[in-house]
């Protein structure tokens, strides 16, 4: 049975590559063997351990075409859609990874960020790193769809892209990344939909975003949104909310105290 178990997985998986397939589950792989688990397991540990196969969750398997040999996986953005499709749960690259597929990532990110509705631990997978991060009201948030060679994958416009490197500024290096991306960013947005997205987030980082855009000289682009601004801004919102801001500049049009220098990299 041992001798058997690698042809026929490798004939699995070069089946299901031929057919355009490369993921699979567990269960899957062992219907088509027609062993038990532990033959399964033992087959695909064999296929994991030749870097043809990879697993970036658990009962979740990637196969890996030569070309991604020494990623030893698929790139995140070819396996992400699949396995979310697999788990039931939303969700859309976002952030530094957003960025990059509208051409605005000034330095290429070091994971793939994924937003979703519920917390769920990182995924490394050989030398591919996904990092989720929650997303409230993510059911409305914008998306578009891009081509990947295995398949689409959702990503967010470039408007919901603005609004969301803001209110996780955290998590893509600070205020003045945030400014250089959207010093890139801004010839993709539409005035209109950039209210549209806005309405998914807090209002104080509509506040903080029109801020950031007109001063990376995107002022033609803000008009509807100053004037949401205007109709929803309860407070003053502060810059970085992290920071002291007993002697920051109030910024009228965005009711919004400035309380730190931001500069792009632009």
């Amino acid at each position: 049975m041992k001798s058997e178990s690698r042809p026929h997985a490798r004939d699995f998986i070069s089946r299901a590559a031929a057919s355009g397939r490369y993921h699979f589950t567990s269960s899957e792989a062992q219907d088509a063997l027609g062993v038990s688990a532990a033959a399964t397991k033992l087959a695909l540990n064999r296929l994991s351990k030749q870097g043809l196969i990879a697993s970036p969750a658990r009962g979740f398997y990637v196969i890996v075409p030569p070309e991604y040999q020494s990623l030893g996986s698929l790139p995140a953005e070819q396996f992400v859609p699949a396995l979310m499709d697999r788990l039931g749960q939303s969700y859309y690259a976002g952030l530094l990874s957003a960025a990059q597929f509208h051409g605005a990532a000034h330095h290429r990110p070091q994971e793939f960020q994924v937003m979703v509705a519920r917390a769920r631990r990182a995924i490394v997978c050989g030398a591919v790193r996904v990092g989720f991060i929650v997303r409230k009201n993510i059911a409305a948030v914008p998306t578009q769809s891009f081509n990947t060679p295995r398949g689409t994958v959702l990503v967010s416009t470039p408007e919901a892209t603005a609004i969301d490197i803001v209110g996780y500024h955290d998590h893509i290096g600070g205020l003045d990344q945030v400014a250089t991306i959207l010093g890139e960013l801004a010839e993709n947005i539409d005035a209109e939909k950039l209210v549209a997205a806005a309405e998914t987030a807090p209002v104080p980082w509509a506040q903080r975003l029109g801020y950031l855009l007109d001063q990376a000289g995107a002022n033609d682009r803000t008009g509807p949104l100053k004037a949401y601004v205007r109709k929803h801004a309860r407070n003053t919102a502060v810059l970085l909310p992290s920071a002291q801001h007993r002697d920051a500049v109030r910024d009228d049009d965005w009711r919004l105290f400035v309380n730190v220098a931001v500069e792009s990299e632009l």
